[in-house]
């Protein structure tokens, strides 16, 4: 896994996308020192049957802060795109470049983009595949001064500015995006025992989302979960627990 970078913005959907991925990995590089900050699409509102959408956006916006603390992120930031019908296109690109420019990271993560999950070949939601694609396009998106130069400072009337300017500046930094979840992994971060047990605590943190799912005790389901997940890395990266990624390089 590349570690030549010092920050990282994750973009995923919903609350709990990288809790069920790549907060193992990420509580490795946090430990390591560098930066992480997380950025939800959504709120996570038409998550939870037995909740009302406002309801549940209150209780998953909650838990999913509670959960990037222990992994070591402090910085989380939600749009509000609608859970379950996230719209492909050029709103979303925009929302998420303004994200890319004003952290400024070297290394961009989402969740599997593509149509299935794993071998058994389960099809992905729509929400993930749009948010996945849209990363990859706004990586590019927010190098590029011509495109939303109503983002940036001085655009005066540059060709679809709004002539205020936005205080930002392009973004051509973002070296990697890393794929999450992905059935085409080509690298992964190995995980230690620490960092396997406070990504178990940080899934364990959406207790209301656990409790909708499964009779399970969180703790015991996070455990397994991850385990799972860190055993079939396991197999296909030199025998070392792990988060799998696929890395496409800029």
């Amino acid at each position: 896994m590349p570690l030549e970078w010092r920050r990282a913005l994750a973009i995923v959907a919903h609350p709990d996308d990288l809790e069920y991925g790549a907060a193992a990995a990420v509580a490795e590089w946090t430990d390591a020192g560098r930066e992480v900050a997380y950025l939800l699409v959504t709120r996570g509102e038409a998550g939870i049957d037995t909740l009302a959408p406002g309801e549940s956006a209150r209780v998953r916006e909650a838990e999913q802060i509670a959960s990037a603390a222990v992994v070591g992120v402090g910085s989380v930031e939600f749009l509000d795109h609608r859970d379950g019908v996230i719209e492909e296109g050029v709103a979303l690109r925009r929302d998420l470049a303004a994200a890319i420019r004003r952290h400024r990271p070297e290394l961009l993560i989402t969740l599997n983009h593509r149509d299935t999950w794993g071998d058994r070949r389960f099809w992905n939601t729509p929400d993930h595949r749009v948010v996945g694609r849209a990363v990859l396009d706004a990586a590019g998106d927010a190098g590029n001064r011509w495109i939303f130069p109503e983002q940036l400072t001085g655009t005066g009337d540059a060709e679809g500015g709004n002539g205020s300017g936005g205080g930002l500046e392009p973004w051509d930094g973002v070296r990697w995006v890393a794929v999450a979840g992905s059935p085409e992994a080509t690298h992964a971060q190995a995980v230690g025992a620490s960092a396997m047990a406070r990504a178990e605590a940080s899934l364990a943190a959406h207790r209301a989302y656990i409790a909708a799912l499964t009779d399970q005790d969180p703790a015991d389901y996070a455990r397994e979960l991850h385990a799972e997940m860190a055993d079939a890395v396991a197999t296909r990266f030199g025998g070392r627990r792990g988060v799998a990624f696929e890395v496409f390089p800029r």
